[in-house]
């Protein structure tokens, strides 16, 4: 009888260790629930409002557009369907391929993420809205892209090394009057418009870059501390925004300069409106007698070269051009 009672307790202990063992397995294959917003608003930004816009200008004030997150609250002003696929994946624009008849209209989305949420969070959640409210389907890899490469001309740098040192960005600090933060493609960035119409851009340890334009001379005149690596940042957005449509590329940092320099660029509206690049990469010259990138690079001995590097991608196959009902 001992020996029947014995033999029970053994069998119901293996029992329950098969029981246990096939809930724990069960309970480790149950997917990890996808980090969400708490509440989100999506709506189409609608027109722009240009004399709202002239007046923020005039009063030193920037508009707000792109990314911003601010404690539990992220906004995303007047971004199209690309840019917040961009922004989801934490990659650039032009590293994201969409089908031909995606919209291109601006959205605005205002929302909340749950408490205790993390910046690196943040960006999954876009991602989960973007999949539950537009039904974006897309993947992502690493493949060999044509690129520009950074490098030094044949007589060696023309630089002069800056004191300057760059510190990051604090999420947390709070802003100085007439500031305004961005979460772009290319990191925070700290926008502000100063009283005599130049904005200063604060890219951290990227670097500072004072913008101003030059109606007589038609030329946008950027001066700035930077290292080559924020250098070559900086030209990316030249030729993946404005010199997109003649087949902009990114933009490599291969000088292997490693300093903290002064860099200026005197840049013709003309090459910016109306860039185009031949066959060899080679910038056109501007029939307008402006300077160029390339003849900007060049006063600082440096040049871009065509080159090839391997850059991440999203290619998109399928996403709705309306969001489901908020």
């Amino acid at each position: 009888m001992a020996r029947g009672k014995s033999r029970l307790t053994w069998l119901r202990g293996v029992t329950w260790a098969v029981v246990l063992a096939v809930y724990t397995c069960g309970a480790a294959q149950q997917p990890a629930a996808k980090p969400e917003f708490e509440v989100a608003s999506v709506r189409p930004s609608g027109p722009l409002d240009m004399a709202k816009i002239q007046a923020m200008m005039a009063a030193g004030q920037l508009p707000r557009f792109g990314a911003h997150v601010d404690g539990l609250t992220a906004e995303y002003l007047r971004m199209t369907l690309k840019q917040l696929i961009a922004r989801a994946y934490d990659v650039k624009d032009y590293q994201v391929t969409v089908p031909k008849d995606t919209s291109t209209e601006p959205f605005d989305i205002i929302a909340r993420m749950p408490d205790g949420s993390t910046k690196d969070s943040e960006q999954k959640m876009l991602l989960n809205l973007l999949e539950t409210r537009f039904k974006l389907q897309a993947t992502k890899s690493t493949d060999e892209t044509p690129v520009f490469a950074l490098t030094v001309g044949k007589s060696g740098p023309k630089l002069k090394e800056s004191a300057t040192k760059l510190e990051p960005i604090d999420p947390t600090a709070e802003l100085k009057p007439g500031e305004m933060k961005q979460e772009g493609p290319f990191g925070t960035t700290i926008l502000k418009r100063n009283p005599d119409g130049t904005v200063v851009g604060n890219m951290g340890e990227k670097g500072i870059f004072t913008q101003r334009m030059d109606m007589q001379t038609r030329s946008v005149l950027i001066n700035g501390t930077t290292t080559m690596p924020g250098l070559a940042e900086l030209m990316t957005q030249f030729e993946t925004t404005m010199l997109a449509s003649k087949g902009g590329r990114p933009v490599v940092d291969g000088t292997e300069l490693k300093g903290v320099y002064e860099v200026a660029l005197e840049l013709s509206l003309n090459s910016l409106m109306t860039p185009e690049r031949g066959a060899s990469g080679t910038e056109a010259s501007d029939p307008g007698g402006g300077m160029g990138l390339d003849e900007s690079l060049q006063k600082m001995g440096l040049k871009l070269e065509p080159s090839k590097a391997q850059v991440q991608h999203v290619t998109v196959s399928h996403v709705e051009k309306a969001p489901t009902e908020n």
